[in-house]
């Protein structure tokens, strides 16, 4: 990748030596790795939670800040300035997210004497608030939407994101609401533009205090639950009610500016791919636009960040309707999919940022900058079926090697909710986007991420329908389809984990000093895997998923007749497996670029995840594998499938949790709106759960009487932790 040359400095920056990155995750690797390869000496920053991080350990030095919660650590600004100081450092990067769109922050760090990675501070104050931005985009002659601005503020007012997202909430916040400000809002915006609306937060992006309104009566509601998210998210309540436009799409474009007036676009990328206004899939270039509106909007966002003096990496973003595009804003930051950008352009984005911000001049003209084939990135979350945050500790870890991963996870690792689930991003590049998107199913199909429940099944799955093929999929699809790319029952894992389960019992059983029936020491003794034969008798298991029982008996392969099983002849190796009445020859192969005898390396007890490659009805199949006492988890096309044997002592006990209502993921009870004795409908709200900065909605699961309240305003709960109980009528 290209990366900037030294020149003399302008316009007030300066060179630095040493780079404080404040912030975590993966984003914190990408940057401590091109500083260090700048030549800069780098210092990391950490929260209780995060201590044993690898960005932690890829730093030359590294600081505490404080405990988990980022108002804590992360969001500390007086925090952040001390570390600076104690190490050294005279510049700061800001990754994303965070205090990366924070004016404050970014003055904070003018002020002593720093060099912030990014545009001036008061660059970011402008462009952060949407109601400003947007006066600043008509004056560049930038097409916007219509729309009313809401001239309420609440809270810091600068739209910053260091906020009180962590404070729990209060008896009577709700009534500190101005409700006659709010229908005031709700009537200009109905009389003005028109249904169907977006109410938007004018403080910040990412999803946080949005809310889409096709029903006027919904209007009310959606204003306050917004300003409510709003204020909880970026500490300033004031909103933007805009027309929404069904079926658009999200195309934005790269800019990178430096100090001595140079003005770049790196072309487009097309982010339509998302969930709750949340990315899900990025790439580049936008597939659907013409050549045309590719010129209009890049010309935009270039007189855009000229109109603000822009200087730094940034997104202007755009909703893309037909052939017409409107401004919906612009980020001053590094974007989390900047990797498709690199990918097509061979810039490296992060190297350039340093160069800009310690004054050198880009060493690039608009005319050096061509995109070659496509990229695409998928964005691997921790998150359920039900895309709400999970928790949990990464036992196996596999990246692919046939694509880019920028990752901070490894095995071991524990992952919580304090911060933003995402744990990782994948990227393919290729001549043609049908190569970059054949490449990138390839690529989940070699990732597995066990002990915590990730999205890559759905990502393989989305990537590999007819509909993304077709670039079908705009801004509302996912959303509108729900039961989209469900997950599917897969008879290759339960096999592969009934076979390495049957393998870890009888080998758990007969314990290390124990014989395999030829007068051998055990496998396991050894502890080099079981050799071919499988179990010396037939296995029988029970195995449950997703509510589903299956019987399985895994035995060596003579224990059934040839007439009895179904299947090719598979030679040495076999193994005769019955699922559910359904007999099956199956033959363990060589793990891959091996030459030696078929080996599957699994120990008794809970390990670390290995490859298992299985011949079933002549087809092989690759799969990762790893027990525990009781389950086993198998990784397959991305998919995790978590297979348990029963417990028969706890069935029928389910009886006792009806009218239960669980935490569905952990987080913060922000609102309880019942009490005890309460009668409610179905559907009634219960209260509100927020995590990682979002609300969900608790809702009674059918009519009845409340029967308990179990927790308050500010509980932390855990995921499955029950919360409310309604008993029926009758």
């Amino acid at each position: 990748m290209a990366s900037a040359a030294t020149t003399p400095a302008g316009s007030g920056r300066r060179p630095f030596t040493t780079l404080l990155v404040a912030n975590r995750g993966e984003v914190a690797v990408r940057v401590l790795r091109a500083a260090r390869a700048a030549g800069l000496r780098t210092v990391a920053v950490y929260s209780d939670a995060d201590a044993a991080s690898p960005h932690v350990r890829l730093a030359d030095t590294a600081v505490r800040l404080g405990p988990a919660p980022a108002a804590q650590s992360y969001l500390d600004i007086p925090a952040l300035i001390e570390a600076a100081r104690r190490t050294g450092a005279d510049a700061v990067h800001p990754g994303y997210g965070f205090l990366s769109e924070s004016a404050a922050f970014a003055r904070a760090c003018e002020d002593a004497g720093l060099t912030f990675v990014g545009p001036p501070s008061d660059v970011i104050a402008l462009m952060g608030r949407k109601d400003a931005a947007r006066a600043v985009a008509v004056r560049a002659g930038v097409p916007v939407l219509p729309a009313v601005v809401d001239g309420k503020r609440s809270g810091t007012g600068d739209g910053d994101q260091q906020h009180a997202h962590d404070v729990p909430a209060r008896d009577g916040d709700l009534a500190q609401v101005d409700r006659a400000h709010d229908d005031d809002l709700a009537r200009r915006a109905l009389a003005e533009v028109g249904l169907p609306l977006l109410v938007k937060a004018a403080a910040g992006g990412g999803g946080k205090g949005m809310r889409v309104v096709r029903d006027a009566v919904d209007l009310p509601a959606a204003i306050a639950a917004a300003r409510r998210e709003a204020t909880a998210a970026f500490g300033d309540g004031a909103l933007l009610v805009e027309r929404y436009v069904e079926g658009g799409r999200h195309v934005e474009v790269q800019v990178l500016a430096d100090s001595h007036g140079t003005v770049l676009h790196l072309f487009e990328r097309d982010c339509s791919v998302q969930r709750r206004h949340q990315k899900v899939v990025e790439e580049a270039p936008a597939p659907i636009i013409t050549a045309t509106l590719r010129e209009e909007l890049t010309g935009a966002a270039v007189r855009l960040a000229r109109e603000v003096g822009y200087v730094g990496a940034g997104t202007v973003e755009f909703l893309v309707a037909g052939d017409e595009a409107y401004l919906l804003e612009m980020n001053t930051r590094l974007q989390v999919e900047h990797p498709v950008t690199e990918a097509v352009t061979g810039l490296d984005l992060v190297a350039l940022q340093l160069a800009v911000a310690r004054g050198d001049r880009l060493p690039l003209r608009q005319e050096d900058v061509a995109v070659t084939g496509h990229a695409i990135e998928v964005r691997v979350y921790a998150e359920g079926p039900d895309f709400l945050p999970q928790a949990g500790t990464a036992t196996t870890v596999r990246w692919p090697t046939r694509a880019r991963t920028d990752t901070a996870l490894e095995p071991g690792q524990e992952v919580g909710t304090w911060y933003d689930p995402l744990l990782a991003k994948i990227i393919a590049h290729g001549p043609t986007r049908e190569s970059a998107r054949a490449a990138l199913v390839r690529a989940l199909d070699d990732t597995a991420v066990l002990g915590v429940t990730t999205n890559t099944g759905f990502l393989r799955r989305l990537v590999a329908s007819d509909d993304f093929r077709a670039a079908a999929i705009d801004t509302a699809w996912l959303d509108t389809h729900p039961g989209a790319f469900p997950t599917q029952a897969d008879d290759v894992a339960l096999v592969a984990g009934a076979v390495a389960l049957a393998d870890a019992l009888t080998g758990a059983r007969r314990g290390p000093g124990a014989t395999n029936g030829s007068g051998a020491a055990h496998p396991f003794g050894a502890g080099d895997g079981w050799r071919l034969g499988g179990p010396p008798a037939p296995v029988v298991l029970t195995l449950a998923h997703d509510g589903d029982v299956h019987e399985v008996t895994v035995g060596p392969g003579d224990w059934l007749s040839p007439a009895e099983v179904r299947g090719h002849d598979v030679g040495t190796g076999v193994l005769d497996v019955v699922v559910d009445g359904r007999a099956l020859a199956i033959r363990r192969l060589p793990a891959a670029g091996t030459q030696h005898a078929p080996t599957l390396p699994v120990q008794p007890g809970l390990g670390a995840g290995h490859e298992l490659r299985l011949e079933i009805d002549g087809l092989a199949h690759a799969v990762v594998v790893e027990t525990g006492p009781g389950r086993v988890a198998v990784s397959r096309h991305g998919q995790t499938t978590v297979l348990t044997v029963p417990d028969r002592r706890s069935r029928g006990a389910e009886s006792s949790s009806d009218g239960a209502v669980a935490a569905p993921m952990p987080g913060l009870v922000r609102d309880v709106a019942v009490e005890a004795g309460e009668h409610v409908e179905a559907g009634a709200l219960l209260g509100v759960l927020e995590a990682m900065k979002m609300e969900t909605r608790l809702l009674a699961p059918h009519p009845g009487t409340v029967a308990e309240v179990l927790v308050a305003p500010g509980d932390q709960v855990t995921l499955g932790q029950a919360l409310f109980t309604v008993r029926g009528h009758g």
